[in-house]
């Protein structure tokens, strides 16, 4: 009896940590999903990187320009995030005078970094 009562014991706190395990698991999955546009936010506004805020406004930029349309709707504007990011790869497909530069085509940011400026003006 004492095995058993041993056996039990042990496959019940196996069972709680596994429904533990699982409970958490969706919450660190939303919160990887909200640091993404966060990370997209610092490559934004990196003077050295991005620095869309010296051209475009959005919602909680600090100084922004007026050169380029307002960030905002984007996810009507742009339903699919595909089409987004072709604009930020290389403008100059889709207009040609265009002074926003070629950001992927010339490699002025990595293509983690485009995808992380996708993810953070996506959600603005």
């Amino acid at each position: 009896m004492w095995k058993s009562a041993k056996h039990l014991t042990l496959l019940a706190g196996a069972a709680i940590l596994v429904s533990n395990s699982l409970l958490m698991t969706p919450q660190v999955a939303v919160a990887a999903d909200e640091a993404k546009p966060q990370d997209g936010k610092a490559v934004t506004e990196d003077r050295k990187k991005g620095n869309c805020v010296s051209c475009h406004d959005y919602a909680g930029a600090e100084m922004p320009g007026n050169i380029g349309p307002k960030l905002e709707n984007m996810k009507t504007r742009y339903p699919d995030k595909a089409d987004l990011r072709a604009r930020i790869w290389d403008e100059t497909k889709f207009n040609p005078n265009t002074i926003m530069p070629p950001f992927g085509k010339h490699k002025i940011l990595s293509e983690e970094e485009i995808d992380k400026v996708v993810d953070f003006i996506h959600s603005l």
